[in-house]
């Protein structure tokens, strides 16, 4: 009986986590593809846009040195004038001319007629076809003179060096005519010098080839120059572009921001006279049914359900408030009211509000001031509820029999703070940003049986930051919370140091004060006169 076969076993691979690319990347990826792109549909090599910028270039160049070109043609046909027929010489500056005028007319039809890309390949072929027909003109005349003595010689080199410089410069936004334009006469000299048939010949067949070279791979680098100008410029204009379209996105969505925030603040001033009017009777009535006032109730159960009713609307309202304080925070609509405030008085007042409430769970309260501290500049009612949201904080995540420590004091600085610290539960640390936002709840809040909006810290901290202070929570598991905020010492009112001068007498100067001479002209100072005009 045959055995059955192992179940072979299956190993599972590891799978590679998935590659997000960012967003830099891909934009860098999506201008790879249209260059590529781009340059498969010129005939350039190019994209087209730079085609038809640098057939521009071209016709722009010539343009502007067209009277420097016909100068050139008239001076060497004078010049051939004296080593050839002078018939000859005229006829062929005449067809020169009459070459040089065609470009010219050509150069300004390009720069008239709007771009297209069919319309871009025409012209190029059609400015390469004149170059090489200049080119193969200048051929026939630089070749046409009889002879090879030195005179000779150093002439043909000139005029070919200087026509294939003035032609590698004036077309090299179109290399390819600058080719067309020089190729033929280089070649043609090279050829006569070679068939020279002597050493010296030799060197110049080989020093003109020589330099079309070099006019070549110039006129290379100045297309390459004009090409990568040309890339920087587009690229500035996209960019350009780009941070224009980022603007008005970010000016809409700015608007569309505005606008909710108004309707925001409209929903909220409505919805809180709406329900603070119900919300006044709702607690007026539950305090007369939970005290009795009319008389006890015939079900003693009514009275802890009148209670319940009158808590649950003291939370209600309190909520109000804390979400109309945040929104008006938000909104920068929130003034300070700013006098002189006693950070300690303010902090002691706060723990008799809280003091019941911390006895009921067996709290117990430590307080720690610094004596003599002066008074500090700020809003009387934001410290209060500054106080009072970190104090209520502190009590709710306390544990029974627990402890907490006020404590109030100088900055190195020069400045004050606050300390509220307890042993309760604590706070991770990577939940620490989201209780510090609006609504947010830690872990333990959200297990708390006493739970709240979440909407008491960040209020604390948007008031110390108006006041320019600065909040610090500090939280360990298991170990407790402590909270500290701190007021700029250009908020802490110095007492004034007393006046260098003196002061007015605060009583008039006794008669026995006076010198001689005052007492005798007090003495003949006449009791009544005014209205008199007598002057003593």
């Amino acid at each position: 009986m045959s055995t059955p076969a192992d179940k072979p076993e299956v190993v599972e691979l590891p799978v590679a986590p998935a590659i997000v690319p960012s967003a830099r990347h891909r934009r860098a990826t999506t201008q790879r593809v249209r260059e590529a792109r781009d340059r498969l549909t010129s005939t350039s090599g190019t994209r087209p846009a730079f085609d038809h910028e640098l057939l521009r270039q071209y016709a722009q160049t010539r343009l502007s040195a067209s009277f420097v070109v016909m100068l050139l043609l008239v001076a060497t046909g004078v010049l051939f004038g004296f080593w050839m027929a002078p018939a000859a010489a005229a006829a062929w500056t005449f067809g020169m001319l009459c070459i040089h005028a065609v470009i010219i007319y050509n150069c300004k039809g390009y720069l008239k007629e709007p771009s297209s890309a069919t319309s871009t390949r025409k012209w190029r072929a059609r400015f390469i076809l004149f170059d090489l027909l200049y080119g193969l003109c200048w051929t026939t005349i630089l070749v046409h003179p009889a002879g090879s003595d030195p005179v000779t010689n150093t002439l043909m080199m000139f005029l070919m060096l200087l026509v294939v410089a003035v032609s590698s410069m004036l077309s090299a936004s179109l290399p390819i005519a600058a080719l067309a334009a020089t190729a033929p006469v280089t070649s043609a000299i090279a050829f006569k010098f070679a068939m020279g048939g002597s050493f010296n010949n030799y060197i110049l067949a080989i020093l003109t080839l020589t330099a079309e070279g070099f006019f070549a791979l110039l006129a290379h680098r100045l297309h390459s120059t004009t090409l990568a100008t040309l890339e920087a410029r587009a690229e500035k204009d996209a960019l350009i572009g780009e941070l224009e379209q980022a603007k008005a996105i970010s000016d809409e969505a700015r608007h569309r921001a505005e606008s909710a925030n108004v309707a925001k603040s409209r929903f909220l001033a409505q919805m809180s006279h709406e329900l603070r009017t119900p919300l006044n009777a709702i607690l007026g009535f539950s305090e007369v049914m939970k005290s009795e006032i009319f008389g006890e109730h015939a079900v003693a159960v009514y009275k802890s359900y009148s209670a319940d009713i009158h808590n649950s609307g003291v939370h209600l309202l309190n909520l109000i408030n804390e979400i109309l304080d945040l929104s008006r925070i938000e909104a920068g609509r929130y003034e300070l009211n700013e006098e002189a405030v006693s950070l300690v008085h303010v902090v002691t007042e706060c723990h008799h509000l809280l003091k019941l409430r911390a006895s009921n769970r067996g709290i117990t309260i430590h307080e720690v001031f610094e004596q003599g501290m002066p008074r500090i500049w700020g809003d009387e009612r934001a410290t209060r509820q500054i106080v009072l949201n970190l104090l209520s904080n502190a009590i709710k995540f306390t544990p029974q029999g627990g402890e907490i420590w006020l404590k109030a004091g100088w900055t190195a600085s020069g400045g004050q703070y606050l300390s509220v610290k307890d042993n309760g539960s604590g706070i991770a640390e990577d939940e620490i940003p989201i209780v510090l936002a609006s609504f947010g709840q830690g872990s333990n809040s959200i297990k708390s049986a006493e739970q709240g909006a979440g909407l008491g810290l960040p209020i604390a901290k948007s008031l110390i930051d108006m006041h320019g202070g600065t909040f610090t929570l500090r939280s360990k598991l298991r170990v407790g919370t402590e909270v500290i905020v701190t007021f700029p010492p250009e908020r802490v009112m110095s007492a004034l140091a007393p006046m260098a001068e003196e002061g007015p007498p605060l009583q008039p100067a006794q008669a026995g004060d006076h010198t001689a001479e005052e007492r005798r002209r007090l003495r003949n100072k006449p009791i009544m006169n005014a209205g008199t005009g007598l002057r003593v």
